[in-house]
């Protein structure tokens, strides 16, 4: 599907959308786009209210994770847990290339050599292989996450992926997140607890002490603070 082919109005569906709840945006996009939605999820403490509403409602909307190979025992752990608790499949979408193969082919630890090239083929381009058979991709990022991340709106289009994007939560603080979740006894990956505010492959995340930004954990030791899911490497 290319962007400019779409029959929606972005503008005005993210304008009559800013104030909704986020059953209310899901329940839209399910309708929106029919079978060709999909939800990725990463696990964050986000995803894991997405999933929760998705799984509570009933809506036809897939999931997937990107399974890089690289996944914290814990949110191993985690993706089965809300698996059960909500009787729905987030189904693993994975790289070209094992850890192993990669290893062979671009030498070891590539995320700590080369982290953007290290993401793209782990990440980046698994997430445009399921895209290229979506018309709708709904994600779990917050305005207040990064800089990057300050302009979204609850709808959007993505040129570089040729989707509409939907972004349930984009309002949300994270104080908002958590209220939620303890409210609706959501599951949660336990690494949150241990100084993890935000998660992703192993390699390159770390705890964030106290008064670091969130995402000042991830890639630690580069200049880099996004996979390049939501902006570029």
């Amino acid at each position: 599907m290319a962007v400019l082919d779409s029959p929606i109005d972005v503008p005005k569906a993210a304008a009559h959308l800013e104030g909704a709840s986020v059953e209310e945006i899901l329940g839209w996009a399910a309708e929106a786009f029919g079978p060709r939605v999909t939800f990725g999820t990463g696990f964050g403490v986000e995803g894991c209210v997405i999933v929760h509403t998705i799984g509570t409602l009933g809506l036809p909307i897939d999931i997937f994770t990107l399974d890089t190979g690289l996944l914290f025992p814990e949110t191993m752990e985690l993706w089965r847990t809300l698996e059960q608790r909500y009787g729905v499949t987030i189904r693993a979408v994975k790289p070209a290339q094992t850890v192993e193969q990669q290893a062979l082919h671009s030498g070891p630890a590539l995320w700590a050599r080369d982290p953007d090239a290290c993401c793209r083929q782990r990440k980046v381009e698994p997430l445009r292989a399921v895209l290229a058979d979506m018309d709708g991709w709904i994600t779990a990022i917050r305005r207040d996450q990064t800089p990057d991340r300050a302009a979204a709106a609850v709808v959007e289009a993505d040129a570089r992926f040729g989707v509409i994007k939907v972004n349930p939560l984009v309002r949300w603080t994270n104080k908002d997140v958590w209220r939620y979740v303890f409210a609706h006894d959501i599951p949660y990956n336990p690494l949150h607890d241990s100084g993890y505010p935000s998660i992703g492959c192993w390699p390159c995340t770390t705890p964030v002490g106290e008064g670091e930004d969130p995402r000042s954990g991830r890639w630690r030791l580069h200049l880099k603070r996004e996979c390049g899911l939501h902006a570029e490497p």
